[in-house]
């Protein structure tokens, strides 16, 4: 279980960092236009690794060290981790599918990996009960509740990461071992049919269970939203630039100078 201890130990440092630093936090967290447009393709995991609170934090970690330790002892530490990053990686690539056309969208958090864990376990553990509550009803309600969550518009947490990265942890556990899918296929039935016509609902028919429309952008080429998002950094630009010939050099914020030096450097 070290492997589950170095986890938990590298995403509290991680997130401490991000919460006391929003520059940091922004670096590195996932969001729409700088992973479509810029190609920041690291967000996709470093977001994995940061959390908007403590609770939130405190909360995924105990949840990871509870189910990351007994999956770890019977996996390893490949297969573990094999499961660890595929939930966060996939829970993130289906977020990006499902809110390509909002390119406002962020998120962070390590929910989709650790419900990946979660989820593992439902498929990997007959009988297996979590809350008092017999896994495929847990599952169910966890499917249930995720999409309620994106449909009331929740931001900053990744809930498109969650579901999917749930299902990609079941999945991958039963390509590991086959067998369950005799031993423990009500849990398994259960969860993955109505989560992946969920996730085909998100996908192809969005209005029906996603978005409200009013939230709704119009949707943009990417070199549209690259134009304009180049446009609205050139105009801040210019507005520091004015302010500096009218209130000189020490009227900027923290903020204002890092993004002329930002500027500067391209």
């Amino acid at each position: 279980m070290y492997i589950t201890v170095l986890l938990v130990a590298f995403t509290c440092v991680i997130s401490y960092k991000g919460l006391k630093d929003e520059l940091f936090l922004n670096k590195y967290a996932f969001e729409v236009e700088k992973i479509t447009i810029y190609k920041e393709y690291i967000r996709l995991i470093s977001s994995g690794f940061l959390h908007v609170n403590w609770l939130h934090l405190v909360v995924n970690m105990f949840v990871l060290w509870a189910f990351g330790s007994g999956l770890e002892a019977r996996l390893g530490v490949v297969g573990f981790l094999v499961i660890y990053f595929s939930s966060m990686l996939g829970g993130n690539l289906l977020a990006l599918l499902i809110h390509k056309h909002n390119e406002s969208y962020s998120s962070v958090g390590a929910s989709g990996a650790v419900a990946g864990l979660i989820f593992a376990s439902i498929a990997l553990v007959p009988g297996l009960k979590i809350f008092f509550l017999p896994s495929w009803i847990f599952g169910i309600a966890y499917v249930l509740y995720t999409i309620y969550a994106i449909r009331s518009q929740r931001t900053d947490v990744g809930h498109a990461a969650h579901l999917g990265g749930a299902l990609i942890g079941m999945t991958i556990a039963i390509l590991m071992f086959p067998d369950v899918l005799i031993n423990n296929w009500l849990p398994i039935v259960a969860i993955l049919l109505p989560g992946i016509a969920l996730i085909v609902i998100m996908i192809r028919k969005p209005d029906l269970i996603l978005i409200d429309k009013r939230t709704q952008k119009k949707q943009l080429t990417t070199d549209d939203r690259y134009n304009v998002s180049k446009r609205n950094y050139q105009e801040e630009v210019d507005r520091i630039l004015e302010k500096i010939n009218q209130k000189g050099m020490s009227s900027l914020t923290k903020k204002e100078k890092e993004i002329l030096n930002e500027y500067s450097r391209t």
